[in-house]
């Protein structure tokens, strides 16, 4: 076969008429010099354009993996180490042997308190985190938290895991604030890259229409939630390849429980104080958490190397400049928003059913009948579960919005109710089945609840200047929902369900009603972003007009009606000199003499 020629012919190449072109001018070392650098003659504009844009859409497509891997990996390590050294401390002879009167029961509860009640402060720091540091660099630093979170377990004293549990439960929101805010801008700069001409056709400062990046936010979640989900899974690789090994079975951890299910109270009343066959070496323990910590840097430099910026610099300084205060008086101020109102309780019972799953239905129905020897295949069904119907959430590019939300609830509503009258009999295994599938089952119905409203929010508010706001509420409550399941895990689990139950009809409600009114008309209120007030006079501001198209409210477009009518009268006598009506004179005009505006 023939090769195909080349796009662009190499400069000083000779041409098919020897080493002169039809002109007379040779070519080759001798042609002039216009002829070696000066442009192709035949150059594709329209091709560049196009190669360009694809290479971005590309860079948008590696962004969201690296940030859903990155999530993936530090969620996983994190969970993985937790379960391990948790079930390590509870066996008395391991604290006995390693520990001795160290107190390690008291160390963990302390552990647990610090991750699960300090992000109830998180709503009154993440914005101003996440605008200071801009939101790559917002996930970056609160995966290497994470990091430092796992470094601690080498030397395993209370002043190294309570600090670090505490720091810890700091990043918790904003890690997964800045998460969702990263996902959802990566869907409207691949809708930019992908309609480029649209957007050169009417002008930079105009905005895209309300909704347009709505099927790629589809499709960015769905992959961002399928890996998050599988970091259940990948957590429980130490489980499984390690601690497994030193466990007794059932029939002895299990001795003493003598109901499940419905009928249990607490967390595994009766459950043996000792479950470790033999205890593990410590060089051995020294290896797996290197592992974990080496997944953990992983992760970091995922985000750091193949994370980029969710904004451009002047946008990063724009949403700075609106002031602090304001940045941290607007997620208070959004409560005003009845779609944010109505929302809440589905926020609230997102952060139940997860904590239940992962406690109240592997510990209460998983363990109590099967053993903890089998709590890492429970937990492997549910994660394999959500994460493959994570694509479900595909379904509103052909249905309407409310589906998967609807149907992921009514899901939940059954296997409630189901668990509600179901006890199961400890130390047997013939109904093993049920528990999987119902494990897979509540993944499904939490990937169409996880998907669906980080998808909506993204919809609702797809102004980039309230984002970070909107994604920091939601996570914050789901944190205050998993702080009231840490406080209540000593409830009969008939109570456990029945705040399920209630909760989940409550945000079922509360979001038709929520839709009900937008089909109505009915205009939500929404606080007014401040417009960015720069304090240097550099370079980029010297233009009247703004770095991007920041005021929703057409502010900018008014500041600028005004400097126009100032402007009216010395047009004609100023001419081009009039370089900015409305700013004070550069240092280099005052070097001139002071002929700024305020002088003329």
């Amino acid at each position: 076969m023939e090769a195909e020629p080349p796009l662009y012919p190499v400069a000083g190449a000779a041409g098919p008429q020897g080493d002169e072109d039809r002109l007379g001018v040779p070519d080759g070392p001798e042609a002039p010099l216009d002829e070696l650098v000066g442009a192709y003659p035949n150059y594709n504009e329209e091709e560049e354009e196009r190669r360009y844009y694809r290479r971005k859409r590309l860079g948008v497509v590696k962004n969201v993996l690296a940030a859903s891997a990155g999530g993936m990996l530090t969620y996983g390590v994190y969970l993985g180490l937790l379960q391990m050294q948790l079930i390590l401390h509870y066996d008395e002879t391991y604290r006995e042997v390693k520990y001795g009167n160290m107190g390690l029961p008291d160390i963990d509860s302390k552990m647990l308190m610090g991750i699960n009640v300090t992000p109830i402060a998180a709503l009154l720091y993440t914005p101003v985190l996440i605008r200071f540091f801009g939101t790559k660099w917002m996930m970056f630093l609160a995966v290497g938290i994470y990091a430092l979170f796992v470094s601690t377990n080498y030397w395993e004293r209370y002043y190294t895991l309570v600090p670090s549990a505490v720091a810890l439960g700091m990043a918790i929101v904003p890690l997964w604030a800045s998460m969702g805010n990263y996902i959802t801008r990566m869907s409207q700069k691949y809708y930019e890259y992908s309609h480029y001409k649209e957007q050169d056709e009417q002008g930079p400062q105009q905005r895209p229409p309300r909704g347009s990046h709505a099927p790629y936010l589809l499709v960015f979640q769905a992959i961002f939630y399928s890996f998050f989900h599988l970091s259940f899974a990948c957590a429980q690789l130490p489980m499984i390849y390690f601690l497994n090994y030193y466990l007794y079975d059932l029939n002895h951890t299990l001795f003493n429980v003598h109901s499940c299910g419905t009928k249990s109270h607490g967390i595994l009343t009766g459950f043996n104080k000792t479950v470790l066959r033999t205890l593990p070496r410590s060089r051995n323990l020294i290896v797996v958490e290197s592992v974990l910590m080496a997944v953990a840097f992983s992760a970091m430099l995922l985000v750091l190397g193949l994370c980029g910026a969710a904004y451009r610099p002047t946008e990063e300084i724009d949403l700075r400049s609106v002031g602090w205060g304001n940045i941290f008086q607007l997620p208070f101020k959004h409560v005003r928003d009845f779609r944010l109102r109505h929302l809440v309780p589905f926020f609230i019972y997102s952060g139940f059913e997860v904590l239940f799953a992962c406690t109240g239905f592997a510990l209460g129905y998983g363990v109590c009948s099967m053993g903890l020897e089998r709590l890492a295949y429970l937990l492997i069904a549910y994660s394999l579960g959500a994460s493959a119907a994570s694509f479900l959430g595909l379904l509103g590019l052909w249905l309407p919005r409310s589906v998967p939300l609807v149907a992921g609830a009514g899901l939940h509503l059954l296997l409630t109710l189901s668990l509600f009258v179901w006890a199961p009999m400890p130390r047997v295994l013939h109904h093993s089945w049920i528990l999987y599938a119902v494990a897979a089952l509540w993944g499904v119905g939490s990937a169409l609840n996880k998907t669906g409203l980080s998808t909506l929010l993204g919809i609702l508010y797809e102004d980039k200047e309230r984002q970070d706001f909107i994604f920091t509420i939601y996570h914050w409550w789901q944190a205050v929902a998993i702080f009231a399941v840490y406080l209540g895990s000593g409830l009969p689990m008939k109570a456990k369900l029945a705040v399920l139950l209630v909760t989940l009809v409550a945000a079922a409600a509360s979001y038709l009603w929520m839709e009900q009114k937008l089909q109505q008309g009915l205009v939500p209120r929404q606080p007014r972003i401040p417009k960015p007030q720069h304090k240097v006079r550099g370079y980029r501001y010297l233009e009247e007009d703004n770095s991007d198209e920041s005021d929703v409210d057409g502010g900018g477009e008014q500041g600028q009606g005004d400097c126009a009518e100032e402007e009216a009268p010395q047009a004609g006598a100023l001419g081009a000199e009039a370089a900015g009506p409305c700013r004070k004179p550069c240092p280099y005009e005052q070097a001139l003499g002071g002929d700024g505006p305020e002088e003329r």
